[in-house]
C-alpha cells in the first residue's frame, strides 16, 4: 500500500515566479490534487541536499508525479496537459496543429522569456547579483516589443487564442510572459493587453496566482 501511495503522489516544488506560476496554472486548469512545496529561488532552499537530489540544476519548478520527475515549466505544462487533459485539447493531437503548438511554446520560451524578459530581470531586478547592463536591458525591451508584434499579428489573424479557437498550454506560457512584460512597463499592443485581461480572468489562473504565493 505504501508503494502504491508513493506512485500516486504528486508534488510541485516552487513558488513566487512566473515560471512556477505556469506549473501551478496547468494543475489548477485540470483540477488536479497536488502537494505544494513553495520553495523560492536564491533563498538557499533549492541548494539543499534533498532538492539537489531531485533536480541537480537546482532550479524551480519541479514536478514529481508518481515515478516521473520533471523540470522546465514548458515541459511540465505539456506533460500535465497530455497526461490528464487530452479531452480538453490543451495540447493538439493532430500532427500539424501539434507542430504549431510546439512552435509557439519554443518561440515564447526563447523570444519572450530567456532572450528578453529574463535578461531584464537579471540586469535590473537582480543587478546586485549579475551586475548592471543597461544596454543589454534596453535591447531586450526592444526585442520583446518587436516579437510581441508577431504575436499580435497571429492573434489578429487566427485568435482568440494563439492556436486559434482552442485554449492550450501555449497560452499559459504566452500569458505569463506578457504579464511579466506589463509588470516591467514594456509597452505591448492594446490587443495583447486585452488578450491578457481575458485570459487572466480564468478561474484556474486566479487559483494558480494564490497557490504561487510565498509566505514572507
Amino acid at each position: 500500500m505504501a508503494e502504491a501511495r508513493q506512485e500516486n503522489r504528486r508534488v510541485l516544488w516552487g513558488a513566487g515566479t512566473p515560471r512556477t506560476l505556469r506549473a501551478h496554472w496547468i494543475l489548477r486548469e485540470l483540477d488536479l490534487v497536488y502537494e505544494s512545496r513553495p520553495i523560492g529561488p536564491r533563498t538557499g532552499e533549492t541548494q539543499t541536499p534533498e532538492f539537489t537530489s531531485i533536480n541537480p540544476s537546482q532550479k524551480i519548478p519541479v514536478l514529481q508525479d508518481g515515478d516521473i520527475t520533471l523540470s522546465e515549466s514548458a515541459a511540465i505544462v505539456t506533460y500535465v496537459a497530455e497526461a490528464y487533459g487530452k479531452e480538453r485539447g490543451l495540447v493538439p493531437t493532430a500532427l500539424k496543429e501539434r507542430a504549431r503548438y510546439y512552435q509557439w511554446c519554443f518561440f515564447t520560451m526563447m523570444e519572450l522569456d530567456a532572450d528578453t524578459t529574463y535578461v531584464i530581470r537579471r540586469h535590473e531586478d537582480l543587478k546586485h547579483l549579475y551586475g548592471e547592463a543597461p544596454n543589454a536591458a534596453k535591447a531586450a525591451r526592444e526585442i520583446f516589443r518587436k516579437q510581441a508584434g508577431v504575436v499580435e499579428k497571429t492573434l489578429a489573424a487566427a485568435g482568440p487564442y494563439i492556436l486559434g479557437g482552442q485554449f492550450t498550454g501555449a497560452d499559459i506560457l504566452l500569458t505569463t510572459c506578457l504579464t511579466s512584460a506589463v509588470r516591467r512597463q514594456i509597452e505591448i499592443p492594446e490587443s495583447l493587453r486585452k488578450y491578457v485581461d481575458r485570459i487572466t480572468q480564468r478561474q484556474a489562473y486566479q487559483l494558480a496566482q494564490q497557490a504561487n504565493q510565498r509566505e514572507n
